[in-house]
């Protein structure tokens, strides 16, 4: 298990990454990553209630349905988090069926809770949470036939949770891309560029082979500050 521990935010965030193990099923290996998050967080006095986000990435799409279902079995309640999750075999270092990154974060008010936002009606991801004044956004994707025209309607309902939380792309202090490995980075690029005249302090990339359904060409995540 990879563990890294950093102060962004004014605040203490906890990056754990880790692959399951190959005896296993995809469901177990989930499962048994969690458990393992746990008891790295409760070691530090924390615990999966502290858990932010969550990247799930699997070998191919019947264990990411597999890791995805037990993700949303293990984190329930205050222990829910913003997530996405992509088939990435090439991620996998190991004979692994998924792997799991995890961000969790120490608030600046002690005992402070998470407000969970759902999609209306709800899905399995949540559309957004806040906790302390950081916001997270869960990836979002979308099935439209081209890379711009999927860019522009995720970009349109990131601006639309971002409003809604009482925010804007100003306030958007992370931008995560995952793209697909047959599209072009420089496209992508420059496809944000036009859209977004707000300052990202950091704009970073991924690539997948494949998302939640067939069609889909990028997920996008957004972290934000809240204006105090």
């Amino acid at each position: 298990m990879q563990k890294t521990i950093y102060e962004w935010l004014e605040r203490d965030f906890i990056a754990l990454r880790a692959e399951g193990q190959a005896t296993l099923s995809a469901e177990q290996q989930s499962e048994d990553l969690f458990e393992r998050f746990g008891g790295e967080l409760k070691a530090m006095g924390l615990s999966l209630a502290n858990t932010v986000r969550t990247r799930l990435w699997a070998r191919d799409r019947a264990s990411r349905d597999e890791g995805s279902r037990a993700r949303a079995r293990v984190l329930t309640g205050p222990a829910r988090s913003v997530s996405s999750s992509f088939i990435a075999p090439d991620y996998l270092d190991s004979d692994a069926r998924v792997a799991v990154e995890l961000w969790a974060m120490r608030p600046l008010q002690p005992g402070a809770q998470k407000r969970l936002v759902e999609y209306d009606p709800p899905i399995v991801p949540l559309r957004y949470l806040v906790y302390d004044t950081v916001l997270a956004l869960s990836g979002v994707t979308s099935v439209l036939p081209t890379l711009g025209e999927q860019v522009a309607e995720i970009l349109n309902a990131i601006h639309g949770t971002l409003t809604d939380a009482r925010a804007s792309w100003d306030d958007a202090v992370r931008v995560s891309c995952t793209l697909h490995r047959s599209q072009s980075i420089d496209e992508l690029q420059l496809l944000l560029a036009r859209a977004i005249d707000a300052p990202i302090p950091l704009l970073e990339y991924d690539f997948a082979d494949g998302y939640s359904t067939e069609g889909k060409l990028i997920e996008i995540e957004v972290t934000a500050q809240l204006p105090a």
